[in-house]
């Protein structure tokens, strides 16, 4: 086995692993990445979210897609309560047009 110190160390994207090193990191993270998961930051000011994995041969930094929520609360807001809300009047209104719109019903001369 190498040691820490000489091994080859390599960061690479989760999906650019080989079939067989895809399946050991989901195996050794059977419950998700989140308690291992590092944010590495890029000298362009860039970042990237990864998780450590090590084989006898290499050490890996491996690249995890991570979608982030970047809307602010208040726009989050604005999304769930944008909703036109109607007055009684409005509502009784369009109770009015959809009862035009209907065709009405059929009626029978009672035979007895």
């Amino acid at each position: 086995m190498a040691t820490p110190s000489n091994k080859r160390r390599s960061v690479i994207s989760f999906n650019n692993l080989p079939l067989e090193i895809q399946e050991a990191v989901k195996a050794f993270y059977p419950y998700g990445y989140a308690e291992a998961m590092m944010r590495i930051d890029k000298p362009n000011g860039d970042f990237f979210f990864a998780v450590p994995f090590e084989t006898e041969e290499v050490s890996y930094l491996v690249k995890i897609d991570v979608k982030i929520d970047d809307l602010t609360d208040e726009e989050d807001d604005k999304e769930y309560y944008d909703d036109e809300i109607k007055g009684a009047d409005q509502i009784q209104d369009d109770e009015e047009e959809e009862e035009e719109r209907r065709p009405s019903p059929i009626e029978f001369d009672d035979e007895d």
